[in-house]
């Protein structure tokens, strides 16, 4: 099995930069798709970023666009989203997946984290 565990949510104002991080652990056997997906409360779970495991490819949310950047480190086993220019509309619980290949649906990912709370406030 493949275990995911984010961190790095926190309550920031409007405009801000925050780093989330996604440690991958177990029996990752196979080249994994990596992803963020988030889900705000009464709404229901929207893609956000994914990757590739060689980075080759990448792709973003329209609302995420010029904001956000995803990568990997895959000697670290570990996932980043990096978001800038935080809006209210951000604030949701982002969650990590995995997938054996490349998707932006979130049907299509096997394997989540619990979910770190991103909160965009004044």
């Amino acid at each position: 099995q493949v275990q995911l565990v984010e961190s790095g949510g926190r309550l920031v104002q409007p405009g801000a930069s925050l780093r989330l991080s996604c440690a991958v652990s177990g029996r990752t056997f196979s080249r994994l798709v990596m992803a963020w997906f988030r889900q705000a409360p009464g709404k229901e779970r929207g893609f956000v970023a994914a990757i590739s495991w060689s980075s080759a490819s990448i792709s973003y949310g329209d609302s995420v666009k010029g904001r956000f950047t995803i990568s990997r480190d895959n000697a670290k086993r570990t996932l980043y989203l990096q978001m800038s220019n935080l809006k209210p509309e951000d604030t949701a619980v982002y969650y990590c997946a995995a997938s054996n290949g490349w998707s932006t649906d979130k049907n299509e990912y096997n394997y989540w984290g619990q979910g770190t709370q991103v909160t965009v406030s004044s």
